[in-house]
């Protein structure tokens, strides 16, 4: 399912993340390349200095992880230091209800 104010990256061919708009939900399949969502992660954090990383299934959490874990190496590098916050989220689709591991990224004030 697809909102106007979520931005979701899945595995998309020649290797370029598939974005279909920008806010502060990154949503993240077991497809998506950890490279590219923790571009998103680390653009975001820059810009707004929070972002929240939706995740279903095993693989796309490992993925959200992963992510995270680079964009923070990324940021690190800028001096920016981010803290992540996981909890639960019930979330439609297609007419059922999953829960999703929802992963709030934030900047951290030093």
């Amino acid at each position: 399912m697809e909102t106007a104010n979520n931005t979701n990256l899945n595995g998309a061919s020649k290797g370029q993340a598939a974005l279909k708009a920008q806010s502060d939900v990154v949503k993240v399949s077991a497809q998506s390349r950890s490279t590219a969502v923790a571009g998103a992660i680390a653009g975001i954090i820059r810009e707004r200095g929070r972002v929240d990383v939706q995740a279903i299934g095993a693989g796309a959490v490992n993925q959200a992880l992963k992510a995270a874990a680079i964009a923070r190496t990324y940021l690190l590098q800028e001096g920016i230091d981010i803290y992540l916050l996981p909890s639960f989220s019930n979330v439609a689709i297609e007419g059922s209800e999953r829960t999703a591991v929802r992963l709030t990224v934030e900047r951290r004030s030093v």
